[in-house]
């Protein structure tokens, strides 16, 4: 998969897997992982798929509507890429957290929705339920942080508390933040974020 990866300066820390939205690429979320943990190593990954010349981590029959058999493939395939990354860069699998918005959020939660090991944390910004009628595994290792817009119109906000109430009850420990906004990734939500961040992680 094509992507980019800049060592950070404290090798102690997490390494932040950025996740883009429809149509970002590898380096779209650089921006963020430098305002919520500087400090971090980063992999930025560019989603293997194509919808209209648009990049994305898995296909959609239609908005809103995932192509699940894909989904199942492309998560497959995303755990085993960060497995080969963390071997090529030398970096700490266990301690993964990933940071997705839209598309990427969502191929983020299919990863929890499918391995208790996928992360050590979880930065989703504006999410949805990645798929019904699987059995989730054990996410007591797991730190989320849910960020979401009351308003937004592509992700009803009764998607976003159906997920966060899945991954509570597997033992997930979730934060959650709303906006009054719409789609759009605002500044309040990447502050919270990166509070959130600090408190869970920062030693």
């Amino acid at each position: 998969m094509e992507h980019i990866f800049i060592e950070g300066t404290d090798k102690q820390a997490p390494t932040l897997l950025l996740l883009h939205g429809t149509g970002g690429n590898e380096r779209d979320l650089l921006p963020l992982a430098q305002m919520i943990a500087p400090q971090c190593s980063v992999l930025g990954v560019r989603g293997n798929v194509l919808e209209n010349g648009m990049p994305r981590f898995f296909k959609r029959l239609r908005e809103g509507v995932f192509d699940e058999e894909d989904l199942i493939f492309r998560t497959k395939e995303l755990y085993q890429f960060i497995d080969d990354m963390a071997a090529q860069y030398k970096f700490d699998r266990k301690r993964v957290i990933a940071i997705g918005y839209s598309n990427g959020a969502n191929i983020a939660a299919s990863l929890m929705y499918h391995y208790a090991d996928a992360f050590e944390g979880a930065i989703l910004f504006h999410a949805m339920v990645p798929l019904r009628g699987i059995e989730l595994p054990n996410l007591s290792e797991t730190k989320v942080f849910i960020g979401a817009g009351k308003r937004d119109p592509l992700i009803p906000a009764d998607e976003t508390k159906e997920l966060i109430v899945e991954l509570k009850k597997v033992n997930a420990t979730v934060e959650e933040y709303w906006t009054e906004g719409g789609h759009e990734l605002s500044r309040a939500e990447v502050d919270a974020a990166s509070a959130w961040y600090k408190e869970q992680f920062s030693s």
